[in-house]
């Protein structure tokens, strides 16, 4: 049986006592394992030779949740009154991996973080803040202590998406764990489904190429594996980066 590489990018966890160290969620690697790929964890290099040998081996690619993109990478200042939490170095490198990856139509799949991320790598930007910035009254974010794995919201998918079509689903009940969220969407994405106040929940490839598997969610489906149709999603990617 071939196992698909599967790029996942991390993140820096520096520790105040012990050397800094790069790592992610167990919970990414779990669910790819159960869909049958090889995750590759990728980690933050400034050498872009070195990125670039990793990234040519892969046979897919996840970006994770985290951090906030840094809103310079979109074009706009920070706003004053909203606590970004930036990761300059982790923006840096998975920008450069999320165009790599389109320009090669390698298959994506953008969780969270990795669904802004994608946006703005192809031209997009991001509320700052949704409840800050009027786009919902709704609080998406996890201030209130809800764990991980707690459905808040549903999403309607449009019914002739790829990700509808993928997972067998228009309707769903999601975890949510954000506080950004998509403003004007990249020009080569279109909206594949939406939260009941409106938020930008989806967006895939707005080309037609079946060859193309470039899937993003605003929510986490690797914290719901129990799910049936969150382990359609992975198998999903696993298929496209098999072939």
């Amino acid at each position: 049986m071939t196992h698909p590489l599967i790029g996942l990018p991390t993140l820096a966890i520096p520790r105040a006592e012990k050397p800094a160290r790069f790592g992610i969620n167990q919970t990414y690697v779990r669910a790819l394992v159960m869909a049958g790929c090889a995750p590759v964890l990728i980690p933050l290099l400034e050498d872009e030779s070195v990125l670039r040998a990793i990234f040519e081996r892969l046979d897919g690619i996840v970006f994770p949740g985290g951090a906030d993109v840094g809103p310079l990478e979109y074009g706009e200042e920070p706003l004053p009154a909203i606590d970004n939490v930036v990761e300059a170095a982790r923006d840096r490198t998975e920008l450069r991996l999320a165009r790599w990856a389109y320009d090669a139509v390698l298959p994506t799949l953008g969780i969270c973080r990795g669904q802004q991320l994608l946006n703005v790598a192809l031209g997009g930007s991001l509320y700052q803040d949704l409840l800050a910035q009027g786009a919902t009254g709704l609080d998406h974010s996890d201030a209130d202590g809800r764990a991980r794995s707690a459905l808040v919201h549903g999403v309607a998918l449009e019914p002739e998406s790829r990700l509808a079509q993928l997972i067998d689903e228009t309707t769903l009940q999601v975890n949510s764990l954000h506080h950004q969220g998509i403003k004007k969407v990249a020009p080569s994405l279109r909206v594949s489904g939406r939260s009941e106040d409106g938020v930008i929940e989806a967006v895939e490839s707005a080309e037609a190429d079946p060859d193309r598997f470039l899937v993003a969610v605003q929510w986490h489906p690797e914290e719901l594996t129990d799910l049936p149709w969150v382990g359609r999603l992975f198998r999903g990617l696993a298929r496209a980066a098999a072939r």
